[in-house]
């Protein structure tokens, strides 16, 4: 097997004019044409880079778009071509080049990783044992790709995952589970002024589930539990009736996972007569720094002194390091601003991540 070429061979221009086409389509979740359009795309692109077709896997979230390159498979490549950016955002952050850095919504989560991804291989002679799998919902939590990607994962035996670097492009090994958690508060309404005892104020209600829920995070054991949006009432004159409030829990344990859904589905309402629903759960398993020690060591020798960091973001990698699948996460863009109009991309790290990627399925497919 060919060595992997050096960075400076890959086209830097060439690999810019592919994530401008991929950041133009604008891909925001559950938008089905927009999701439709971007997997046809990729799939084109996949081929015209690897020369074997890719198939779209269709699903009620979108397209998946998934590529084999024939043989035994070892290794899935592993991503998603949705992202957080509605239609339109591109008329206000349009794709840029300046000063040697890429902004454009999603350019950084996670175009610039498949781009980096589909040059890397593209660089090496013999890509059979190497599966590609781009999801259509990775930003709403990777419901209908969920099962596919444990499959593809077992089939592979090994996971490298191409969201975003860590600070510095580090890379990713281990990562929180995590979720988010609903929690709907039921009252009574009446005039606020007139006869106010006679409502049950579920916006009081509210507060007290806020201060209740804050209170099972655990920073000594890296347990995070955030209430983070919050709605109630309809007028100012009027007792609410109802309360909404979204929790979001980060966990870096299976027994901390079990502690606070727990923990959430025990929450009792304080004010007689008001009620609480709680809805949701910690979806993504904790990827435990152990889901990467067989492929880190092999990523220091293709770069020596990259750095490895256990970070509170969740991704699919959380599913297949669950399932025992070793997995490597983090091996994409290098930039920063993840979900923020401040996305963007440090251009000139981007031939050497591909050559990293190559040089680690190399390895895999050596071993």
């Amino acid at each position: 097997m060919t060595t992997t070429v050096d960075a400076s061979a890959f086209d830097l221009d060439a690999m810019l004019d592919d994530l401008r086409t991929l950041v133009e389509i604008e891909s925001p979740s559950l938008d089905l044409g927009a999701l439709r359009a971007s997997a046809l795309t990729l799939a084109a692109m996949i081929e015209r880079h690897l020369g074997r077709p890719a198939t779209l896997v269709d699903s009620p979230a979108g397209p998946h778009v998934h590529w084999s390159g024939g043989g035994q498979p070892k290794v899935l490549l592993l991503g998603h071509h949705d992202t957080v950016f509605p239609i339109g955002t591109l008329e206000r952050l349009p794709f840029d080049v300046r000063d040697g850095t890429v902004t454009g919504p999603g350019c950084f989560d996670m175009l610039g990783g498949i781009v980096q991804a589909l040059h890397g291989l593209a660089s090496l002679e013999d890509v059979s044992g190497v599966e590609l799998l781009f999801s259509a919902d990775e930003e709403v939590g990777s419901h209908h790709s969920r099962d596919l990607i444990e499959e593809r994962a077992r089939a592979c035996g090994a996971v490298l995952v191409l969201e975003p670097s860590a600070d510095g492009g580090g890379l990713k090994t281990g990562r929180k589970g995590c979720g988010t958690f609903e929690v709907v508060v039921g009252g009574r309404a009446s005039h606020a002024g007139l006869d106010p005892e006679k409502g049950i104020n579920a916006l009081v209600e509210a507060s007290h589930q806020v201060l209740a829920i804050s209170a099972l995070g655990d920073a000594a054991v890296g347990t995070t539990v955030t209430p983070t949006i919050a709605h109630a009432g309809t007028a100012d004159n009027t007792v609410p009736a109802q309360a909404l409030l979204k929790v979001d829990v980060r966990v870096e344990s299976a027994a901390e996972k079990d502690r606070v859904e727990q923990a959430m589905a025990s929450l009792t309402a304080r004010l007689d007569g008001a009620t609480i629903d709680v809805r949701g759960a910690i979806n993504r398993p904790p990827m435990p720094e152990s889901a990467s020690a067989t492929l880190f060591p092999l990523a220091e020798r293709v770069a020596p002194g990259i750095a490895g960091y256990a970070v509170g973001g969740g991704s699919d990698g959380n599913f297949t390091a669950a399932i025992g699948v070793p997995t490597l996460d983090g091996l994409g863009a290098v930039g920063g601003g993840a979900h923020a109009d401040t996305e963007h991309v440090v251009a000139a790290t981007m031939p050497e991540r591909a050559r990293l990627i190559a040089g680690l399925v190399q390895q895999i497919l050596a071993s």
